[in-house]
């Protein structure tokens, strides 16, 4: 442990945050329940915060507030609808730093990928406000026959719900509910009961804003919630982000109860090295990839396939060389790259995985399990420090499941078709890089890789708000993925209207 002088929190920040409650029919409200968890800051070890796990009664009462308000929410014109919205992006840019703050104390992330996940969210806002031509259906004048026009109209559904999980606790929920409340819908937000600090902040600024009573909600719990939200006669939709298992659960059970899903789930994503790569800065690329936030979100890199030996031998001295200067600590300290995973249990969990891969003969290149943590008060945090395995095979657990953490696998292969091979018998397809200057190699690639989300020299992925969050096979279940377009098309319904006005002379006089 270093021996510099402790970080210095703003003055403002609370040391505890007290009971998270729900918000409901736009008012905030304990919780009935007895079950209750404790919110731990990652970093320090130490309880920041509880929150009680509801019940399915409260999630009921939450359908029924926002089945309610949906009527007069529908016919608010969409140019009025998008006013909070503005609203909104202005009370979160005003409080910018203090939002990432919380985010950080709350999940762990570094103050710089908390910034980064508050203006993600804030950007979602800025693209739901382009709603009223979002929204907008087609028409075609004498389209069935002379006489009879026809048209494609728009229109809201009623209650949606989002599962959020607890690796962005700020941005996810945003990558849902603006679309869904801009398009003339209601919702209810579910957060990860990991960390659902930040979502109560934000609904105190939804509750600033005005928002008709209703239109927003927030229900805190665990799988009693979720499964009372699948179940829930009212709610028409459910967005979700998180494992597999669980992901593949609410799509099954969500669509059993006739609803429309999306469910974004797990991940283990290649990042593929050609020989004509600029190794230096690529080095440094992949640090974010696998590093970044930890590891723990699902564009993370998971494993480095080398093509050939001489790339193999750069990529893994060059990539042992970045690792071993990433800095560990409290996510507040300017001066870290790298925070502790969620909880104490994900840590375990983690370098379990470790062991497993030193056991099944992979060699352990950089060590992560006893980290160099700069930060003094951090000795009872949830710190992993950056992992590499080299000489890493796909029959390897490590190499197959998601670990969702710093842990980086690196392969060797002798092709690039060999690479591709792996990628596309992974059963997951979240996303997957390559790493090369030549233009017909990086189109082979983003042609035949089997991944929703390619990237070309570029580690993480990941799409601006105006473009869908991709993926396939077990890593998205569903039709419609969350952002973008099909945003649009999973919060309205399509109504094709055909119509003939029948003209009468008699009654109606002339017409030129």
């Amino acid at each position: 442990m270093a021996t510099t002088e402790p970080v210095v929190l703003i003055p403002e920040f609370k040391a505890h945050y007290g009971s998270i409650p729900n918000f409901i029919n736009g008012a905030f409200v304990q919780s009935e329940s007895t079950r209750i968890l404790t919110i731990d800051n990652p970093a320090t070890g130490k309880e920041i915060g509880t929150v009680a796990m509801s019940t399915a009664a409260e999630v009921d009462r939450a359908a029924q507030a926002a089945q309610a308000a949906f009527q007069d929410w529908r016919r608010t014109p969409p140019q009025t609808r998008i006013q909070y919205l503005f609203k909104l992006k202005h009370l979160m840019e005003e409080r910018f730093e203090d939002l990432a703050r919380i985010v950080t104390q709350e999940h762990g992330k570094s103050l710089e990928e908390a910034r980064g996940s508050v203006m993600r969210g804030i950007e979602h806002l800025e693209v739901a406000s382009g709603m009223p031509s979002l929204m907008m259906g087609y028409n075609l004048e004498d389209g069935a026959a002379p006489g009879i026009d026809e048209e494609m109209i728009r229109q809201p559904m009623g209650v949606f719900a989002c599962i959020s999980p607890f690796n962005f606790p700020m941005m996810v929920p945003f990558w849902f509910w603006p679309y869904a409340i801009a398009a003339g819908n209601t919702y209810i937000v579910k957060p990860s009961e990991q960390d659902p600090i930040s979502q109560k902040i934000v609904f105190e600024l939804i509750e600033e804003v005005g928002l008709p009573a209703g239109v927003m909600n927030m229900v805190n719990g665990d799988k009693e919630v979720v499964d009372a939200l699948l179940h829930h006669p009212l709610i028409k939709g459910i967005s979700f982000v998180g494992s597999t298992r669980v992901g593949h659960y609410v799509y099954h059970e969500g669509a059993k109860h006739k609803k429309r899903v999306q469910a974004q789930a797990g991940a283990k994503n290649h990042l593929v090295v050609m020989p004509d790569a600029v190794m230096e800065k690529a080095s440094q690329n992949w640090i974010n990839s696998f590093f970044g936030c930890a590891g723990e979100r699902c564009l993370a890199g998971s494993v480095l396939v080398c093509v050939g030996d001489e790339v193999h031998a750069q990529a893994s001295a060059a990539f042992k060389e970045a690792a071993e200067k990433v800095t560990v600590g409290y996510g507040l300290d300017e001066r870290v790259f790298m925070g502790p995973v969620i909880s104490a249990s994900a840590k375990a969990r983690i370098l379990g995985l470790i062991e497993t891969g030193i056991e099944e003969g992979a060699t352990l290149l950089v060590d992560g399990r006893n980290p160099d943590v700069i930060t003094p008060g951090c000795e009872e945090g949830y710190f992993v420090g950056p992992t590499i395995f080299d000489n890493v095979t796909p029959d390897m657990t490590i190499a197959k499941e998601e670990i969702f953490g710093p842990v980086a696998c690196i392969m060797k292969v002798e092709t690039l078709d060999d690479a591709l091979k792996i990628i596309d018998e992974s059963p997951f397809g979240n996303a997957a890089s390559i790493y090369t200057q030549d233009g017909f190699t990086a189109r082979k690639f983003k042609y035949e890789a089997n991944a929703g989300n390619i990237g070309i020299n570029i580690g993480v992925p990941a799409a601006m708000a105006y473009f869908p969050f991709a993926g396939r096979k077990d890593s998205f279940f569903g039709d419609l993925h969350g952002m973008g377009r099909d945003a649009i098309d999973f919060f309205t319904d399509k109504k094709v209207v055909v119509n003939r006005w029948i003209w009468d002379p008699k009654t109606m006089g002339t017409w030129s």
